[in-house]
Protein backbone atom coordinates (compact mmCIF):
# COMPACT_ATOMS: atom_id res chain seq x y z
CA UNK A 1 0.00 0.00 0.00
CA UNK A 2 1.33 3.48 -0.91
CA UNK A 3 2.24 5.83 1.91
CA UNK A 4 -0.50 8.26 2.91
CA UNK A 5 0.53 11.90 2.69
CA UNK A 6 -1.41 14.95 3.82
CA UNK A 7 -2.17 16.95 0.70
CA UNK A 8 -3.42 20.53 0.49
CA UNK A 9 -6.53 20.31 -1.70
CA UNK A 10 -7.77 23.87 -1.31
CA UNK A 11 -6.82 27.27 0.07
CA UNK A 12 -8.76 30.44 0.86
CA UNK A 13 -8.21 33.72 2.64
CA UNK A 14 -9.81 36.87 3.96
CA UNK A 15 -8.48 40.42 4.32
CA UNK A 16 -10.36 43.31 5.94
CA UNK A 17 -11.41 46.19 3.73
CA UNK A 18 -9.75 48.98 5.69
CA UNK A 19 -6.25 49.86 4.43
CA UNK A 20 -3.83 51.62 6.79
CA UNK A 21 -1.07 52.99 4.58
CA UNK A 22 2.24 54.53 5.60
CA UNK A 23 1.07 58.05 4.97
CA UNK A 24 -1.79 57.70 7.45
CA UNK A 25 0.43 55.86 9.92
CA UNK A 26 2.98 58.69 9.78
CA UNK A 27 0.27 61.02 11.13
CA UNK A 28 -0.22 58.70 14.12
CA UNK A 29 3.40 58.09 15.12
CA UNK A 30 6.85 59.49 14.33
CA UNK A 31 7.65 57.51 11.18
CA UNK A 32 7.63 57.89 7.41
CA UNK A 33 7.04 55.90 4.26
CA UNK A 34 10.77 55.96 3.50
CA UNK A 35 11.72 54.72 6.98
CA UNK A 36 9.22 51.85 6.87
CA UNK A 37 9.97 50.79 3.30
CA UNK A 38 13.75 50.86 3.86
CA UNK A 39 13.73 48.85 7.08
CA UNK A 40 10.69 46.58 6.70
CA UNK A 41 9.33 46.77 3.15
CA UNK A 42 5.69 47.43 4.03
CA UNK A 43 3.57 49.96 2.15
CA UNK A 44 0.17 49.24 3.70
CA UNK A 45 -1.62 46.78 5.94
CA UNK A 46 -5.26 45.75 6.47
CA UNK A 47 -7.04 46.51 9.75
CA UNK A 48 -10.25 44.86 10.98
CA UNK A 49 -12.70 47.55 12.06
CA UNK A 50 -16.01 47.10 13.84
CA UNK A 51 -17.36 46.12 17.23
CA UNK A 52 -17.36 42.52 18.45
CA UNK A 53 -15.06 41.36 15.64
CA UNK A 54 -12.16 39.14 16.63
CA UNK A 55 -9.89 36.81 14.74
CA UNK A 56 -12.73 34.28 14.43
CA UNK A 57 -14.65 36.69 12.18
CA UNK A 58 -11.86 36.63 9.61
CA UNK A 59 -11.25 32.91 10.06
CA UNK A 60 -14.91 32.14 9.40
CA UNK A 61 -14.82 34.18 6.20
CA UNK A 62 -11.78 32.22 5.00
CA UNK A 63 -13.13 28.81 6.04
CA UNK A 64 -16.55 29.36 4.46
CA UNK A 65 -14.85 30.29 1.19
CA UNK A 66 -12.63 27.22 1.50
CA UNK A 67 -15.63 24.95 1.98
CA UNK A 68 -17.33 26.49 -1.05
CA UNK A 69 -14.27 26.22 -3.29
CA UNK A 70 -13.59 22.58 -2.40
CA UNK A 71 -17.25 21.48 -2.44
CA UNK A 72 -16.87 20.34 1.15
CA UNK A 73 -19.88 20.12 3.43
CA UNK A 74 -19.29 21.50 6.95
CA UNK A 75 -20.29 18.20 8.52
CA UNK A 76 -17.58 16.37 6.54
CA UNK A 77 -14.77 18.19 8.35
CA UNK A 78 -13.45 16.03 11.18
CA UNK A 79 -10.72 18.26 12.62
CA UNK A 80 -9.68 21.93 12.80
CA UNK A 81 -6.44 23.36 14.15
CA UNK A 82 -6.73 27.09 14.73
CA UNK A 83 -3.36 28.87 14.62
CA UNK A 84 -3.47 32.25 16.35
CA UNK A 85 -1.82 34.57 18.87
CA UNK A 86 -4.98 36.70 19.11
CA UNK A 87 -7.77 34.42 20.36
CA UNK A 88 -11.19 35.99 20.64
CA UNK A 89 -11.14 35.37 24.39
CA UNK A 90 -9.21 33.19 26.87
CA UNK A 91 -11.95 30.54 27.07
CA UNK A 92 -13.26 28.81 25.05
CA UNK A 93 -10.68 28.11 22.36
CA UNK A 94 -11.35 30.23 19.28
CA UNK A 95 -11.45 27.02 17.24
CA UNK A 96 -14.70 26.21 19.05
CA UNK A 97 -16.11 29.61 18.13
CA UNK A 98 -15.06 29.06 14.52
CA UNK A 99 -16.71 25.64 14.45
CA UNK A 100 -19.97 27.18 15.62
CA UNK A 101 -19.78 30.03 13.10
CA UNK A 102 -19.15 27.65 10.19
CA UNK A 103 -21.42 24.75 11.19
CA UNK A 104 -18.53 22.32 11.72
CA UNK A 105 -20.54 19.95 13.88
CA UNK A 106 -18.52 16.73 13.52
CA UNK A 107 -14.99 17.95 14.18
CA UNK A 108 -12.75 18.37 17.15
CA UNK A 109 -10.72 21.55 17.33
CA UNK A 110 -8.11 23.35 19.36
CA UNK A 111 -5.94 26.47 19.21
CA UNK A 112 -2.18 26.49 18.67
CA UNK A 113 0.12 29.40 19.52
CA UNK A 114 3.76 29.41 18.41
CA UNK A 115 4.03 33.10 17.56
CA UNK A 116 4.52 33.78 13.87
CA UNK A 117 5.39 30.09 13.39
CA UNK A 118 1.89 29.06 14.47
CA UNK A 119 0.49 28.15 11.06
CA UNK A 120 3.42 25.92 10.07
CA UNK A 121 3.42 24.22 13.47
CA UNK A 122 -0.31 23.59 13.02
CA UNK A 123 0.11 22.36 9.45
CA UNK A 124 2.78 19.84 10.43
CA UNK A 125 0.72 18.70 13.42
CA UNK A 126 -2.39 18.24 11.29
CA UNK A 127 -0.52 16.11 8.74
CA UNK A 128 0.15 13.49 11.43
CA UNK A 129 -3.58 12.92 11.88
CA UNK A 130 -4.09 12.56 8.13
CA UNK A 131 -1.05 10.30 7.68
CA UNK A 132 -2.26 8.02 10.47
CA UNK A 133 -5.49 7.38 8.57
CA UNK A 134 -7.63 8.60 11.47
CA UNK A 135 -8.80 11.84 9.80
CA UNK A 136 -9.86 12.50 6.20
CA UNK A 137 -10.70 16.20 6.03
CA UNK A 138 -8.69 18.53 8.24
CA UNK A 139 -8.75 22.32 8.13
CA UNK A 140 -5.78 24.36 9.28
CA UNK A 141 -6.57 28.03 9.69
CA UNK A 142 -4.28 30.91 10.58
CA UNK A 143 -5.99 34.09 11.70
CA UNK A 144 -4.76 37.07 13.67
CA UNK A 145 -6.15 40.47 14.55
CA UNK A 146 -2.76 41.92 15.37
CA UNK A 147 -4.17 45.45 15.55
CA UNK A 148 -5.68 44.43 18.91
CA UNK A 149 -2.18 43.88 20.35
CA UNK A 150 -0.36 46.86 18.86
CA UNK A 151 0.53 50.14 20.55
CA UNK A 152 0.11 52.72 17.81
CA UNK A 153 2.43 55.05 19.69
CA UNK A 154 5.33 52.59 19.36
CA UNK A 155 7.11 53.23 16.06
CA UNK A 156 9.18 50.04 16.41
CA UNK A 157 6.15 47.73 16.17
CA UNK A 158 3.07 49.50 14.78
CA UNK A 159 4.31 49.68 11.16
CA UNK A 160 4.91 45.94 11.04
CA UNK A 161 1.62 44.19 11.66
CA UNK A 162 -1.71 43.81 9.88
CA UNK A 163 -4.86 41.71 10.20
CA UNK A 164 -5.87 38.76 8.03
CA UNK A 165 -6.73 35.07 7.83
CA UNK A 166 -6.10 32.09 5.59
CA UNK A 167 -7.08 28.43 5.63
CA UNK A 168 -6.19 25.18 3.88
CA UNK A 169 -7.92 21.83 3.57
CA UNK A 170 -5.80 18.71 4.09
CA UNK A 171 -6.85 15.34 2.67
CA UNK A 172 -5.12 11.95 2.26
CA UNK A 173 -3.06 11.39 -0.89
CA UNK A 174 -1.30 8.21 -2.05
CA UNK A 175 0.21 9.61 -5.26
CA UNK A 176 3.18 11.35 -3.66
CA UNK A 177 1.63 14.80 -3.28
CA UNK A 178 1.56 16.44 0.11
CA UNK A 179 3.84 17.29 3.01
CA UNK A 180 7.07 15.36 2.45
CA UNK A 181 9.33 16.55 5.27
CA UNK A 182 9.60 19.18 8.00
CA UNK A 183 11.89 20.52 10.67
CA UNK A 184 10.44 22.51 13.59
CA UNK A 185 12.64 23.98 16.28
CA UNK A 186 12.69 26.41 19.17
CA UNK A 187 14.92 28.20 21.66
CA UNK A 188 13.07 29.53 24.68
CA UNK A 189 15.97 31.73 25.72
CA UNK A 190 14.87 34.14 22.98
CA UNK A 191 11.45 34.67 24.51
CA UNK A 192 12.40 38.01 26.12
CA UNK A 193 13.13 39.67 22.77
CA UNK A 194 9.59 39.40 21.37
CA UNK A 195 6.67 39.20 23.75
CA UNK A 196 3.60 40.67 25.43
CA UNK A 197 4.31 40.90 29.15
CA UNK A 198 0.83 41.47 30.56
CA UNK A 199 -2.45 39.70 29.90
CA UNK A 200 -1.72 36.12 30.98
CA UNK A 201 -1.93 34.28 34.29
CA UNK A 202 1.57 35.38 35.30
CA UNK A 203 0.83 39.09 34.94
CA UNK A 204 -2.89 39.67 34.38
CA UNK A 205 -4.27 43.00 33.30
CA UNK A 206 -5.64 44.90 36.29
CA UNK A 207 -7.22 48.30 36.81
CA UNK A 208 -3.80 49.53 37.93
CA UNK A 209 -1.89 48.49 34.81
CA UNK A 210 -4.54 48.66 32.10
CA UNK A 211 -3.29 50.73 29.18
CA UNK A 212 0.34 50.06 30.05
CA UNK A 213 2.75 49.44 27.12
CA UNK A 214 3.27 45.97 28.64
CA UNK A 215 -0.11 44.82 27.33
CA UNK A 216 1.07 45.32 23.73
CA UNK A 217 3.69 43.68 21.53
CA UNK A 218 7.27 44.41 22.58
CA UNK A 219 10.14 43.66 20.22
CA UNK A 220 13.90 44.12 20.27
CA UNK A 221 14.50 44.42 16.56
CA UNK A 222 18.16 43.49 16.19
CA UNK A 223 18.25 40.12 18.02
CA UNK A 224 14.97 39.10 16.37
CA UNK A 225 16.23 40.09 12.92
CA UNK A 226 19.56 38.29 13.32
CA UNK A 227 17.95 35.11 14.64
CA UNK A 228 15.29 35.08 11.92
CA UNK A 229 17.81 35.53 9.10
CA UNK A 230 20.00 32.75 10.46
CA UNK A 231 17.35 30.19 11.42
CA UNK A 232 14.95 30.55 8.47
CA UNK A 233 17.69 30.23 5.88
CA UNK A 234 19.66 27.49 7.62
CA UNK A 235 16.63 25.29 8.35
CA UNK A 236 15.23 25.67 4.83
CA UNK A 237 18.61 24.79 3.34
CA UNK A 238 18.94 21.78 5.63
CA UNK A 239 15.56 20.54 4.44
CA UNK A 240 16.54 21.02 0.80
CA UNK A 241 19.77 19.08 1.21
CA UNK A 242 18.02 16.27 3.07
CA UNK A 243 15.56 15.85 0.20
CA UNK A 244 17.96 16.35 -2.70
CA UNK A 245 16.51 19.72 -3.70
CA UNK A 246 18.41 22.63 -5.24
CA UNK A 247 17.65 26.22 -6.16
CA UNK A 248 16.66 24.91 -9.58
CA UNK A 249 14.27 22.18 -8.39
CA UNK A 250 12.53 24.24 -5.70
CA UNK A 251 9.57 25.86 -7.46
CA UNK A 252 8.52 28.25 -4.72
CA UNK A 253 9.60 29.56 -1.34
CA UNK A 254 6.60 30.50 0.82
CA UNK A 255 8.19 32.46 3.68
CA UNK A 256 6.74 34.14 6.71
CA UNK A 257 6.18 37.81 5.84
CA UNK A 258 7.95 39.58 8.71
CA UNK A 259 10.52 41.75 6.96
CA UNK A 260 11.55 42.12 3.31
CA UNK A 261 15.24 41.88 4.20
CA UNK A 262 14.67 38.61 6.07
CA UNK A 263 12.74 37.21 3.10
CA UNK A 264 15.48 38.26 0.67
CA UNK A 265 18.21 36.73 2.84
CA UNK A 266 16.32 33.43 3.12
CA UNK A 267 15.82 33.15 -0.63
CA UNK A 268 19.46 33.99 -1.27
CA UNK A 269 20.63 31.40 1.28
CA UNK A 270 18.56 28.80 -0.59
CA UNK A 271 19.98 29.82 -3.97
CA UNK A 272 16.62 30.93 -5.34
CA UNK A 273 15.96 33.60 -7.92
CA UNK A 274 13.66 36.38 -6.62
CA UNK A 275 10.77 35.36 -8.88
CA UNK A 276 10.51 32.06 -6.98
CA UNK A 277 9.82 33.79 -3.67
CA UNK A 278 6.25 34.61 -2.62
CA UNK A 279 6.16 38.17 -1.28
CA UNK A 280 3.09 40.20 -0.31
CA UNK A 281 4.39 41.94 2.80
CA UNK A 282 4.27 45.28 1.00
CA UNK A 283 0.46 45.06 0.77
CA UNK A 284 -0.56 43.22 3.93
CA UNK A 285 2.26 43.57 6.46
CA UNK A 286 2.93 40.79 8.95
CA UNK A 287 -0.37 39.02 9.61
CA UNK A 288 1.41 36.54 11.94
CA UNK A 289 -0.47 33.21 11.63
CA UNK A 290 -2.07 34.34 8.38
CA UNK A 291 1.04 34.99 6.27
CA UNK A 292 1.65 31.52 4.81
CA UNK A 293 -1.94 30.65 3.81
CA UNK A 294 -2.49 34.17 2.47
CA UNK A 295 0.58 33.72 0.24
CA UNK A 296 -0.75 30.38 -1.01
CA UNK A 297 -4.14 31.98 -1.65
CA UNK A 298 -2.64 34.86 -3.61
CA UNK A 299 -0.34 32.60 -5.64
CA UNK A 300 -2.82 29.75 -6.10
CA UNK A 301 -3.43 30.43 -9.79
CA UNK A 302 0.31 30.04 -10.45
CA UNK A 303 0.73 26.77 -8.57
CA UNK A 304 0.94 23.55 -10.55
CA UNK A 305 0.60 19.90 -9.64
CA UNK A 306 4.03 18.65 -8.63
CA UNK A 307 5.48 22.03 -7.64
CA UNK A 308 8.09 21.78 -4.88
CA UNK A 309 7.26 24.33 -2.17
CA UNK A 310 9.42 25.17 0.83
CA UNK A 311 7.83 26.93 3.80
CA UNK A 312 10.07 28.87 6.19
CA UNK A 313 9.02 30.65 9.38
CA UNK A 314 10.31 32.38 12.48
CA UNK A 315 8.37 33.64 15.48
CA UNK A 316 8.26 34.65 19.12
CA UNK A 317 9.50 32.08 21.54
CA UNK A 318 11.87 31.82 19.68
CA UNK A 319 10.21 29.35 17.32
CA UNK A 320 11.16 28.53 13.74
CA UNK A 321 11.01 25.84 11.11
CA UNK A 322 10.71 24.77 7.52
CA UNK A 323 8.62 22.24 5.59
CA UNK A 324 8.73 20.69 2.14
CA UNK A 325 5.44 20.12 0.34
CA UNK A 326 4.71 18.80 -3.14
CA UNK A 327 1.67 20.65 -4.47
CA UNK A 328 -1.31 18.50 -5.47
CA UNK A 329 -3.35 20.41 -8.08
CA UNK A 330 -3.31 23.00 -10.84
CA UNK A 331 -4.34 26.16 -9.06
CA UNK A 332 -5.54 28.07 -12.09
CA UNK A 333 -8.54 25.74 -12.34
CA UNK A 334 -9.91 26.67 -8.92
CA UNK A 335 -8.34 29.99 -7.93
CA UNK A 336 -10.74 32.63 -6.62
Amino acid sequence: MSKILASITGVAGYLPDYILNNEELSRMVDTSDEWIMTRIGIKERRILKGEDMGSSYMAAKAVNLLLEKTNTKPEEVDMVIYATVTPDQPVPATGSILADLCGLVNCFTYDLNAGCSSFLYALVTATKFVESGSHKKVIVVGSDKMSSLINYEDRTTCPIFGDGAGAVLLEPNTEGFGLIDSELRGDGSGRHHLMIKNGGSRSPITKENVGSPDQYVYQEGQPVFKAAVSHMGDTALELMERNGLTGETVTWLCPHQANQRIIDATGKRMGLSPEKVMVNIQNFGNTTSGTLPLCLWEWESKLRRGDNIIFAVFGAGFTWGAAYLKWAYDGDKVAR
